[in-house]
């Protein structure tokens, strides 16, 4: 089974935010195949459907982004799911807005919420999609910065690399993920 989880914080406050990049990108997903995250275990929301002859599990943690590995963890031993099946789709800083990079491992980079996730999956050995969101060009901390909306002039940009990033997605469904990375990156 294929496990993609985005990233991002539960709730209305945050819904719009730059952070829930992860979110987003599942969202689109769930849109484009009619699913609905039915199931709640283990702190996430997540549905199991077969998209293009692949079981796949799409998971959004409800634990908060600095605590996403407190929920996949126990839900991929639960079902007994493999590293190698691992997409985690997140945002980025170091990327523009609308740019995204995909990544068979690396470094946390500062990101609390694949800091937890290697802390609890115990590796940083795992796929990844960052959508990039750019940086405060101002003296915006960075809290405040991931915590906002995107500005109108980057709304464009952020729903372009939603689709590329969801359009990857459903390319590892059916091809490799050092394929997908050479097609997307």
């Amino acid at each position: 089974m294929k496990v993609i989880v985005g990233l991002g914080n539960p709730g209305k406050k945050y819904e719009k935010t730059r952070h829930n990049a992860g979110f987003f990108v599942i969202d689109e997903l769930l849109k484009r195949h009619a699913i609905k995250l039915d199931k709640h275990k283990f702190k996430a929301d997540y549905a199991i459907e077969f998209i293009k002859g692949e079981k796949v599990m799409f998971v959004k943690p409800q634990t908060y982004m600095n605590l996403s590995g407190q929920a996949l963890k126990p839900l991929m031993d639960y079902y007994n799911a493999s590293l190698e099946d691992l997409l985690v789709v997140y945002d980025d800083l170091d990327l523009p807005t609308g740019k995204i990079r995909l990544r068979k491992t690396g470094s946390h980079g500062g990101h609390n919420g694949i800091r937890s996730l290697i802390d609890h999956l115990g590796t940083k050995e795992f796929n990844r999609i960052r959508v990039g969101i750019g940086r405060p060009t101002n003296a915006m901390a960075i809290v405040d910065y991931v915590l906002r909306p995107f500005s109108k002039e980057q709304s464009e940009d952020i729903a372009h690399s939603v689709l590329t990033s969801s359009d990857a997605c459903e390319n590892w469904l059916e091809e490799s993920f050092l394929a997908t990375m050479n097609k997307f990156n």
